[in-house]
């Protein structure tokens, strides 16, 4: 007869197995899949340690615990991740949404109080989070999300859907080629800002599985921010805001250096919940 498998079984089974493996938050590992695995959070899964997982269910999480060894993120095993409590589809086609990143929707949310109706710009959309994230939490917004792939636009076509907003629209554009014609109350986005140089550095997960084109610009992790000054004029309003996500180290001070040089002053510079300078903020007056 063949063993009978618990989740409790499962969680010290795998607990173990990726503490030999060196991984440094074994029971995490196993309780995200066994969460993703059974629909079901945390609480509820220690309040089923009893249930016995079917054979299907033991052939997918086997499959899954293989995978994970090969460091491919947790995210894109299961399918799905949080982002300001919702859940996204992702896929290796979309950047994994990061908890810092959600201080941009908090400082946009709170940027734009005195606005009626926002129309909002997100460039470089992704898995579409931060743009359905905004026209969710702003009832009244108008919001358009652009990326350079048509596989990131399908995906973030099928977060708004499954999350029924109606007030947004993706269409797939290159930024740094073109740029939309309307004017805008914000602009948001979380570009590619890790240079060429730096990738090799970045963790297994990241370097090894994340889409090499939402990382970096292939140059010194400035093009975006470069492009945005130039193009800004042609889509804000008159009286209007800039949020963007940079990157650690002296990165923000050159971020500063662009935006200054090209004549922006009142500039707002948040930490992200470790305290590390990660998010800009510009009042625009055209």
């Amino acid at each position: 007869m063949s063993k009978i498998w618990r989740v409790i079984d499962l969680i010290h089974w795998s607990e173990s197995y990726f503490k030999d493996k060196a991984f440094q938050n074994p029971r995490s590992e196993i309780e995200w899949l066994l969460c993703s695995l059974l629909e079901c959070g945390r609480l509820d899964l220690y309040m089923r340690f009893e249930e016995p997982l079917s054979k299907v269910q033991l052939s997918t999480l086997r499959n899954w615990v293989k995978r994970r060894l090969k460091k491919e993120p947790l995210q894109y095993i299961t399918g799905s991740c949080d982002f300001y409590g919702r859940e996204f589809l992702v896929a290796p086609k979309v950047l994994i949404p990061r908890p810092e990143t959600e201080r941009l929707i908090e400082e946009s949310i709170k940027s734009l109080e005195s606005f009626q109706s926002p129309k909002i710009l997100d460039i470089g959309t992704g898995s579409g989070c931060i743009a359905i994230t905004l026209a969710k939490e702003i009832k009244n917004s108008l919001v358009v999300g652009l990326d350079k792939s048509s596989e990131s636009i399908l995906i973030a076509e099928k977060n708004s859907i499954r999350l029924n907003v109606n007030n947004i629209s993706f269409t797939q554009m290159d930024i740094l080629k073109d740029y939309p014609k309307d004017k805008f109350d914000l602009v948001i986005s979380n570009p590619p800002y890790i240079p060429k140089n730096d990738m090799p550095e970045l963790m297994e997960d990241v370097r090894d599985f994340e889409p090499e084109i939402a990382l970096t610009d292939f140059g010194d992790g400035l093009t975006f921010y470069k492009r945005f000054v130039k193009i800004l004029p042609n889509i804000v309003s008159r009286k209007s805001l800039l949020v963007v996500e940079v990157g650690i180290g002296d990165h923000p001070d050159n971020v500063l250096s662009i935006l200054k040089e090209s004549g922006y002053s009142d500039i707002k510079i948040i930490n992200d919940y470790n305290g590390d300078r990660r998010v800009l903020r510009i009042k625009i007056q055209n």
